[in-house]
């Protein structure tokens, strides 16, 4: 009997690479491949290259030392806690402080005009998004990991605080100073205030 590995949790195909099974490891890297690429996308300045070794070896220490990972905790939340610090350390290593300028994603955004919203609107809606991703340069690496959690990845208060090791008053309280933050800086550039 072939095994469906696309209806285990996380957590169950942990268990199954811990005991070796190189299937599981690709439907986990399946799963989370594309989205911890573009989060090391972003958090390493746009690098790809960058980007692309930082996600090799982060799944390279899921398949040479699973048993880091331990059974009761949410693998997603454990997973982005190892990103997240190899992310610190290469700012302390290279001082990296920068976050995507020219992101595809905007664009795609930008060119999903669909005829309804005249030109215009399209162009600003570009050159806000384009606006706010230099505001998120500007924020500190764990102010910025904290906004992409919540608002990219749609990480609750309580999984982006275990991922930061910090309390979730204090995720709520960050995340309401870079809320206010981005506001103030990007009201006038905003499409729908216009």
């Amino acid at each position: 009997m072939r095994l469906k590995y696309h209806t285990f949790s996380d957590e169950k195909l942990m268990a199954r690479i811990k005991r070796g099974d190189a299937a599981a490891f690709d439907e986990l890297y399946a799963r989370y491949g594309k989205r911890m690429l573009y989060y090391f996308h972003r958090m390493l300045g746009g690098d790809e290259e960058k980007a692309q070794d930082f996600l090799q070896d982060l799944f390279l220490k899921i398949v040479e030392k699973p048993a880091r990972f331990r059974g009761g905790h949410a693998f997603v939340g454990w997973l982005y806690t190892v990103a997240h610090n190899m992310c610190k350390n290469e700012y302390r290593k290279q001082s990296v402080r920068q976050v995507v300028f020219n992101d595809p994603d905007i664009d795609m955004h930008c060119a999903r005009f669909d005829g309804v919203h005249p030109i215009e609107k399209a162009c600003d809606e570009r050159a806000f998004l384009h606006a706010l991703m230099d505001e998120l340069d500007k924020l500190s690496a764990d102010q910025r990991t904290t906004f992409l959690l919540r608002h990219q990845e749609n990480c609750s208060i309580r999984e982006i605080s275990q991922i930061l090791n910090c309390s979730e008053g204090t995720i709520k309280s960050r995340l309401h100073y870079i809320a206010r933050k981005l506001a103030d800086r990007l009201q006038a550039r905003n499409p729908l205030c216009g």
